[in-house]
């Protein structure tokens, strides 16, 4: 609900500097690896969905247009840290909007990566934050907690109308695995399954479906000992129950992102 302009070139060249100096940051101050959000309908996504992008320049209309921003993103960051650190990003599969960015040109994405060489690994996620948030997330949709993130009017707004953008979907353990199989076919790169992995079953099944790792996220809200606690006894049970009020936790300014259901 704000006003917008289209991002110029040099909005993008800008962008693209801006990334790699967040990298070159990052190994000055000891860190391991960097991610880059190819995903979510954030701005490089945005880019690269067709329904979103309705640029009429280099930067629009075909794929290899709509992916420029994000292969000078993955580029630009390489040439900077070189080998000092590792660079993977999260890809978007699909949008999970009609019309969005979906598996045939996010495959071509991935090849395109592949053969650029920038990337050691890429995180195989889905959705669009700007327009589908709960098909990444599946399980509960907190519209209630969502509401209460905001001032009015967008509160009795969000109370009103929330379920038409916050749509439910049945949790399922490794709901992105279906998808995230077709790009463990057409890459040979490392991959990053992401999705409702909980425990240690799931994350043996993705090693030996040639996944080299897993990210988990919610689950280590609740319990950030989760990983710990498998690796000393394999069949432990998360005790997340994806109800998703940790995500309005988002706007939380004082406590930042958490579990609802632990004690401060």
């Amino acid at each position: 609900m704000r006003l917008t302009r289209a991002a110029t070139e040099q909005d993008v060249d800008r962008v693209v500097r801006a990334h790699a100096e967040a990298a070159r940051l990052a190994v000055e101050s000891g860190f391991d690896a960097v991610e880059l959000h190819f995903g979510h309908n954030y701005l490089v996504s945005a880019f690269l969905s067709p329904k979103l992008n309705r640029r009429t320049d280099r930067y629009g209309g075909s794929l290899p247009n709509r992916a420029r921003f994000a292969l000078g993103v993955a580029r630009a960051v390489r040439d900077e840290v070189g080998d000092r650190i590792a660079v993977t990003a999260k890809l978007n599969m699909d949008d999970g909007v009609p019309g969005g960015f979906w598996l045939d040109e996010s495959l071509q994405v991935a090849q395109w990566l592949e053969r650029e060489g920038t990337l050691d690994a890429l995180e195989l996620t889905a959705g669009s934050s700007l327009l589908n948030p709960m098909y990444l997330f599946t399980g509960d949709a907190p519209v209630r907690e969502f509401a209460g993130a905001f001032r009015q009017p967008l509160r009795t707004g969000i109370r009103l109308v929330g379920n038409r953008f916050l749509h439910a979907y049945p949790y399922r353990e490794a709901y992105l695995l279906d998808s995230a199989r077709q790009f463990r076919a057409a890459v040979r790169m490392p991959l990053i399954l992401l999705g409702g992995i909980t425990r240690r079953d799931t994350m043996d099944l993705a090693m030996a479906e040639g996944f080299q790792f897993v990210a988990m996220a919610r689950a280590l809200l609740r319990e950030p000992d989760l990983l710990r606690r498998i690796q000393a006894e394999p069949a432990t049970t998360s005790l997340c129950i994806h109800c998703n009020r940790c995500m309005p936790t988002i706007y939380d300014r004082t406590r930042g992102t958490h579990c609802v259901l632990v004690d401060p």
